[in-house]
């Protein structure tokens, strides 16, 4: 692909002062710069991103259960569409776009649901979306994954995925675990749902700040809201700087700094980061109020079409399968022993109840039995589908396994990471 580039300048100087009196305006210039190459590596696979589609989706035909193995016919895209849940119809694309009213001038607003309208015509600026406000971690998260490009911020997790699926976006940047929080697995069951393929990973270090209107001294916030992780991660903290202060649950870290400007809420403080406080005009009572340094999130990198994994880097694939009925959970063992055996690293092993089977029967005739969990497995593992050992061991794997599915191979994200604050968050 030839590589283009361009440029994105807002002034939100006008916006912002008319919405937040208090905020002080910057110009903000974001710029676009992307590039896709074609590599040819060994082993068999390939030298196209053709030929790593079509490698995939081999690797991932084996997703008939025994109700339906017999009747699964047709193309391979179609054996694609049911490995993720989806049947070529499943997706409503005509839907209408619609003008939000009574909206205020200022930021840019989240997408919506009612947004996801057909792909329109656009330039080359690389649009990456996200889910939160303008502030949020994600946004960071997105600036740090593609630094020169277009952020667009997305009201929920469903709707960045649908945003890229429709060509709203090009590329989605969203988190699957946290070192203190664990994972989140509202996305992990929509990589699963969705048709998008992992391209990359970063992680952004949690820098919490206590934010509030200018003028305001800690000793008169009387509530504090924020994300619940935020305030668990923060509670130490908290106790401290505002004892009389109750704790109250918000549905987003940047939404709350935006809630307690657009208000004007002189008795309210908010847990978000440093970016927030800028865009939204407050003040920063406290720095680095997180109980531990250590604090840091990972985030996945998503695309319309899978990279072609390479052998000069260091590089992390991440699977999601399922056990054959007659192997049961016992099946995590073999795999385990797959991967052992080649000298592979697992880097994360997360379960999830399978949605299509939840429970089964167990037992001597079914008298007297009792329900186990069915579950679906994802699994990281340190090495490229470039290689012949990894590609052996998800051979091995695809015998113990109902269906098998490669959500990507990507580079691994080698960065090291600072618990200062960032530019970006």
């Amino acid at each position: 692909m030839q590589a283009v580039s361009s440029t994105f300048s807002c002034d939100l100087k006008s916006a912002k002062n008319a919405r937040y009196p208090h905020a002080n305006g910057k110009r903000v210039s974001v710029r676009c710069s992307y590039r896709s190459e074609s590599f040819s590596f060994p082993n068999g696979i390939g030298s196209s991103r053709a030929d790593w589609q079509s490698s995939c989706a081999i690797l991932s035909s084996k997703v008939a259960s025994a109700e339906n193995s017999s009747s699964i016919t047709g193309s391979l895209a179609d054996q694609v569409a049911a490995v993720n849940g989806n049947s070529n119809d499943s997706v409503n694309l005509s839907l209408v776009p619609s003008e939000p009213k009574n909206v205020k001038p200022g930021l840019i607003q989240p997408l919506t649901n009612t947004d996801l309208s057909p792909a329109p015509s656009h330039g080359s600026t690389l649009r990456v979306a996200y889910q939160g406000v303008p502030g949020a971690y994600s946004e960071a998260a997105a600036g740090k994954a593609y630094p020169k490009s277009e952020a667009i911020p997305c009201d929920q997790f469903d709707v960045a995925f649908q945003a890229v699926e429709l060509w709203i976006a090009d590329r989605a940047v969203l988190p699957v675990e946290n070192s203190l929080g664990g994972s989140i697995h509202r996305n992990y069951d929509l990589l699963l749902r969705h048709r998008l393929h992992i391209v990359g990973e970063v992680q952004i270090p949690v820098h919490h700040c206590l934010l509030a209107l200018p003028g305001v001294r800690p000793d008169q916030v009387r509530r504090v809201i924020s994300h619940p992780q935020a305030l668990a991660q923060t509670e130490g903290s908290l106790n401290r700087l505002t004892p009389k202060a109750a704790i109250e649950a918000f549905h987003d870290r940047a939404a709350a700094a935006e809630y307690i400007a657009t208000n004007n809420l002189r008795d309210t403080a908010a847990v978000a980061s440093a970016r927030a406080a800028e865009l939204y005009g407050l003040q920063i009572l406290a720095d680095g109020i997180q109980d531990d340094a250590g604090n840091v999130t990972r985030f996945l990198m998503l695309a319309r079409d899978p990279i072609i994994p390479r052998t000069d880097r260091p590089f992390k694939t991440s699977i999601v399968f399922a056990a054959q009925e007659r192997e049961g959970t016992s099946v995590l063992f073999k795999v385990l022993s797959a991967f052992a055996f080649r000298n592979i690293s697992l880097t994360k092993i997360e379960s999830r109840p399978h949605q299509n089977c939840p429970v089964r029967v167990v037992g001597d005739g079914g008298v007297g039995a009792g329900k186990q969990f069915e579950y679906t497995f994802y699994v990281d593992f340190e090495a490229s589908m470039a290689e012949a050992r990894a590609q052996n061991a998800l051979s091995e794997v695809q015998e113990y396994t109902s269906f098998l599915r490669v959500l990507g191979s990507y580079p691994m994200d080698v960065t090291p990471w600072s618990t200062l604050p960032s530019e970006d968050a």
